[in-house]
């Protein structure tokens, strides 16, 4: 009687403890597909964030981001000729690279920094560029009004054409012997192209970067004069050149849009006849110093009295002379004397009244 209640109080005891660990074991999955997305939604692309949509010239925003690589330098930039969809057309020809701006995010991608506003060299629509310098590159742009700025429309597309390379990229090309003295390298990019698309593309615009070790690519722009059929090849060839005294590893990137079509590396022989200038000049100078300052010392340095140097004056030759006597060569001595002179070679004294 005493032991029936018992297994009635259990029961009621644990079935709230039961059901708790049974919320739990149905939340477990939930917690654990949740956690893979809030990582991936960390991992997205970054953002950009303007304090005003439009200025005028002379003015100044607050550009802001978020989502970008930690510690990683930026660069600010007002672009015309570019929409976010199309990027920036025509590379950062179409950007006021003089008022750009540089920034470095903190350890969490974000940053902060207020931009001048002026007037990109191309007509708006216009937008905030924002790029990497250094390391992978990665891009943003967020649209932007430069009040009174002159405005155009957009270059059209070159319809649904698509490039892409059919043979392996390479550079052609020697350097010349004022290489060797530090000018600048050259070459030529040769590779083949093929449009896969239905629509033509005509004169083409490329971007050739160039990148020494871990730096970022810098882009230039080189346009190819022609078109490229629906399902035609042509052969492209564009210049790439470094900067005066350039040595060392580089990669050569080609890219067409967006895409990053090719990479080339190119080793660049080091400047042997600067090193070869410049040891010369180590020494011919301090030999000419030294020249010099021994010439000016020379110069100005006391003499001793009586030490000029003077001609002696040429005799004429004279003709030999008949031998002297004893006598006469002992008077002219001069550490002899007459009273000097040996007894028996002395003349004997005269007195008066002597023969």
């Amino acid at each position: 009687m005493t032991q029936q209640p018992g297994p009635r109080v259990l029961r009621r005891t644990a079935s709230p403890v039961l059901l708790l660990l049974a919320a739990l074991l149905a939340l477990l999955p939930a917690l654990v597909v949740l956690t893979p997305s809030a990582a991936r939604a960390a991992d997205g692309d970054p953002t950009v964030s303007l304090s005003k949509k439009e200025a005028g010239k002379g003015g100044e925003i607050t550009v802001s981001g978020s989502g970008w690589r930690a510690e990683a330098l930026l660069m600010l930039l007002i672009c015309g000729q570019s929409t976010p969809e199309r990027g920036v057309i025509g590379g950062t020809n179409s950007c006021a690279n003089a008022d750009g701006r540089a920034v470095t995010t903190d350890k969490k991608g974000a940053f902060s920094k207020k931009l001048p506003v002026t007037e990109p060299p191309k007509p708006c629509p216009c937008v905030v560029h924002i790029a990497t310098v250094t390391g992978e590159q990665t891009l943003a742009d967020a649209v932007f009004t430069v009040a009174g700025h002159p405005t155009a429309e957009l270059p059209r597309q070159s319809g649904d054409g698509k490039l892409a390379v059919l043979a392996a990229t390479r550079l052609e090309g020697d350097s010349s012997l004022l290489t060797w003295f530090g000018a600048p390298p050259a070459r030529r990019l040769v590779f083949t192209v093929g449009n896969l698309g239905p629509a033509p593309v005509e004169d083409p615009v490329f971007e050739i970067g160039t990148a020494h070790g871990v730096y970022a690519p810098q882009w230039e722009e080189r346009q190819w004069r022609g078109t490229v059929a629906p399902g035609g090849k042509a052969q492209i060839e564009l210049p790439v050149e470094l900067s005066a005294g350039a040595h060392g590893d580089y990669q050569v990137s080609l890219r067409y849009g967006k895409k990053v079509l090719a990479e080339q590396p190119w080793g660049v022989g080091r400047p042997w006849g600067v090193t070869l200038f410049w040891v010369l000049l180590c020494l011919v100078v301090p030999a000419a110093v030294f020249r010099i300052g021994m010439a000016v010392v020379d110069k100005v340095r006391p003499r001793p009295a009586g030490a000029h140097r003077t001609r002696r004056p040429a005799t004429a030759p004279t003709a030999p002379t008949a031998p002297t006597s004893t006598t006469e060569t002992t008077a002219v001595l001069p550490w002899f004397t007459p009273d000097s002179a040996p007894l028996e070679n002395r003349p004997r004294p005269t007195t008066k009244g002597q023969a």
